[in-house]
């Protein structure tokens, strides 16, 4: 049960405000209004907030790579065990005909989930020899990028985990048990 009900799909009790802001989120970023989103719109500031992890990805996308970025917000995700985020890129990798619990992963993805899961667990500190191996030919500004963007992440991970927010319907036939009947079925 959600400790705070997401906004309507229509936004029918939202301010006008947060309807233009969720109107510019749609348009901008192809986006849906998902229960996090819907219910982040319940104050304008936090939905901004946790919203900058698109700039953020599009940023970090050109210097990783995309399926680099997916695994590396699917590993802080997972670490976190936020049902919302982690189907979510399970999703998007199980789209690419991958099998989430069997990835393929060479040695810099290998170094991004590691950083992924370091960075989600407390007390949140990056050892160097990982760093050291990740960053590797990076710029400062791609570092603080990747940083800040995993940061948000992770942000968005407790903000949906603190607040209970409920699955998405579509997200459904991607949770680790219903993939696993799936691939039951199918053998």
């Amino acid at each position: 049960m959600p400790r705070v009900l997401p906004l309507s799909p229509d936004l029918a009790q939202a301010a006008p405000a947060a309807r233009t802001a969720a109107a510019r989120h749609e348009r901008e970023h192809a986006a849906r209004l998902t229960n996090m989103k819907r219910t982040l719109l319940r104050s304008l500031p936090a939905f901004d907030a946790l919203m900058s992890w698109y700039p953020l990805r599009d940023t970090v996308v050109p210097f990783l790579g995309d399926r680099p970025t997916v695994l590396f917000a699917h590993a802080i995700s997972e670490q976190t065990e936020c049902l919302i985020c982690s189907t979510f890129f399970r999703r998007l990798l199980i789209d690419r005909g991958e099998n989430p619990e069997q990835l393929l992963l060479t040695d810099r993805e290998e170094g991004l989930v590691a950083l992924g899961r370091a960075l989600a667990t407390p007390p949140h500190v990056i050892p160097d020899p990982l760093y050291d191996r990740v960053t590797a030919g990076m710029s400062d500004t791609d570092i603080v990028a990747l940083m800040a963007f995993g940061s948000i992440m992770l942000a968005t991970n407790v903000f949906n985990n603190a607040l209970a927010i409920p699955l998405d319907d579509y997200l459904y036939a991607y949770t680790r048990t219903n993939t696993d009947t799936l691939a039951r079925d199918n053998s």
